[in-house]
């Protein structure tokens, strides 16, 4: 009785064993068959490797231009927080927190805009030694004109002049190419989210063209930055800067006066005061003059200041360099991919049909 016991638990571990066993010779036996048909592996790996390598040769590739740039905002610390108080007592606060569009990263959506990429678009570079639109440039290389006129009948359109004249076909072909670059073409982000480092990247199939589209939109977005960072501040130093020219200009004239009042009576007759009020009076305006003269040179520095204040750093870190990156397969490295991988799909192929044969 006791020994049939031990036979019972003895004999689920023995089947185990025996299915394990099992499994282990026929996996071995696939793979010995696998290798014994090692010429057809070699030929597989031979031909997927050419067919690669030919990809390779006649692959048009796609050309990146990246450019990066730091951007920086000045703070409310440093020097520039002792004249709060001073500009405070002029009516200029350069304590104001930042808002409105660019707060945070919205700068990324200005790059997207359809402004910035049409005005982009509509901006001439060279190339070879040839001037030409950035526009008529990615028309040519991608043969739109001839699709557009068997589909549309447009071949002849142009996009010169003033865009804000542009007709109907031409504000949607733009429209057009902004959704695309969005989509296909254009990416800006920030490759570490605690620095303030902006990447934008343009692929296009012509190198010549992704490098000066890159160029030309860092150009035109981080000019557009700044002058609406600092419209308000130069807005406001214009018109300081014109007060006080005008006020001088008057305190010139003032000044001119009361030279001529004294040379009226060069002798004036002590006894007589009413001679001297002419000059007086003159004196008078010239004092008033140059008290408000002061005040405004006063407001005009501050206001320069402020404009310092609001001005970004945008400093450029890396631009677009012939060559350019592409993604075309290395020739030695396309064959090596091939060969691996035909050469993987033909031992699977094999071993799966071994295995139903069984």
């Amino acid at each position: 009785m006791h020994m049939d016991k031990v036979d019972i638990k003895k004999a689920p571990a023995q089947e185990g064993e025996i299915l394990l066993n099992d499994v282990l010779k026929n996996f071995l036996g696939i793979l010995k068959y696998i290798l014994s048909r090692w010429i057809i592996l070699l030929a597989a790996g031979i031909i997927g490797g050419i067919l690669l390598l030919a990809y390779s040769i006649f692959q048009k590739p796609t050309y990146t231009a990246t450019c990066t740039f730091v951007l920086e905002e000045n703070g409310k610390g440093g020097m520039l927080s002792q004249y709060a108080g001073l500009a405070s007592l002029a009516g200029v606060n350069l304590d104001n927190t930042e808002s409105g569009l660019f707060q945070g990263d919205n700068i990324f959506e200005l790059y997207k805009s359809r402004l910035m990429i049409e005005k982009t678009l509509l901006s001439t570079a060279d190339f070879d030694g040839k001037t030409q639109m950035l526009i008529e440039r990615y028309i040519d290389f991608n043969n739109l004109r001839a699709k557009w006129k068997s589909k549309d009948d447009i071949d002849n359109i142009t996009f010169s002049g003033n865009p804000q004249h542009f007709n109907r076909k031409q504000d949607s072909i733009i429209t057009d190419l902004t959704k695309i670059f969005n989509k296909k073409y254009l990416s800006v982000n920030k490759p570490d989210k605690k620095l303030n480092i902006i990447e934008v990247d343009v692929k296009s199939k012509d190198e010549l063209f992704a490098k000066n589209f890159t160029d030309k939109l860092v150009e035109n977005v981080n000019l557009f930055y700044t002058q609406t960072k600092t419209k308000k501040s130069y807005q406001n130093l214009t018109v300081l800067q014109h007060q006080a020219d005008s006020v001088r200009n008057v305190l010139n004239s003032q000044i001119g006066g009361v030279a001529s009042a004294i040379d009226a009576a060069p002798n004036a007759n002590p006894l007589f005061q009413s001679l001297k009020v002419p000059s007086q009076r003159k004196q008078v305006d010239v004092q008033a003059s140059s008290g408000v003269y002061a005040e405004i040179v006063k407001n005009l520095e501050i206001a320069k200041i402020s404009l310092r204040k609001d001005t970004p750093l945008i400093q450029l870190i890396d631009v677009p360099v012939l060559p350019l990156d592409n993604n075309r397969l290395k020739q030695p490295i396309a064959f090596v991919i091939g060969f691996l991988l035909l050469s993987f799909i033909t031992c699977f192929w094999i071993g799966i049909r071994k295995l139903f044969s069984k």
